[in-house]
């Protein structure tokens, strides 16, 4: 490790501990606090590897998502016995692969109101476009499994209308792009190792992951179904 990657790792390891905090107090499991730093120091240590200055970021910046990451594809590596937290780690953690692409896409540019508007509402139909997939169980046919916490009768109708379209939707991909959703979404795989599945590297796979949730987004969009 060279000396400016042991200085960045150093001064990050405060956001990872603050970031495994956050995350042990939010998830509704009993983990250990020192497996999130844990895993929190990995993503820390692929951050500063990988980190460039003249792109103009803070590294903290830079950081915050990969550390997350990180935390959150070791959940995912646990043993979990709900089916509904297991649906909410894979939303987290695809969700925060979004937030990342994004931010690494947009750190070097000066954002002007009309483009930081237009940024927000894509990122907001892909994430919702995440949540969608991350609720659809393929091992059950595609079924949703929804409940609307305020008793809305029609919330669950219109939410398996939703992922019904969707289900159209990936079909209608090409082969690598639905097989990559299918490792992610309904076999429990990060995106990284989704991505070595398919003999992608990280960086590409991370963008084809946006690429794809834009896709699927305009899909939905062109049949009325904007956001959840």
């Amino acid at each position: 490790m060279s000396d400016s990657t042991a200085e960045l790792v150093s001064e990050g390891r405060a956001l990872v501990r603050s970031i495994a905090i956050r995350i042990f107090r939010n998830i509704p499991v009993r983990v250990d606090l020192d497996d999130l730093i844990a895993y929190g120091e990995l993503g820390l240590m692929e951050a500063a590897r990988d980190f460039d200055e003249e792109k103009g970021a803070q590294f903290t910046t830079f950081a915050y998502y990969r550390i997350q990451g990180a935390i959150y594809d070791g959940l995912a590596k646990m043993t979990w016995t709900s089916r509904a937290r297991l649906r909410r780690i894979k939303y987290e953690r695809a969700a925060n692969a979004v937030m990342m692409q994004d931010a690494d896409a947009n750190s070097n540019k000066a954002l002007g109101e009309e483009a930081s508007g237009e940024w927000f509402a894509k990122t907001a139909q892909k994430l919702s476009t995440v949540y969608m997939m991350s609720e659809m169980d393929d091992s059950e046919g595609g079924s949703y499994d929804f409940e609307d916490p305020n008793g809305d009768v029609t919330g669950p109708v219109f939410h398996k209308e939703a992922s019904d379209q969707l289900r159209k939707a990936v079909e209608k991909l090409p082969y690598a792009e639905k097989r990559l959703i299918s490792l992610v979404y309904f076999e429990g795989y990060t995106l990284q190792d989704a991505g070595e599945q398919l003999g992608y590297s990280k960086s590409w796979t991370s963008r084809l992951h946006a690429r794809i949730l834009e896709t699927l987004s305009r899909d939905l969009q062109k049949l009325g179904i904007s956001h959840l």
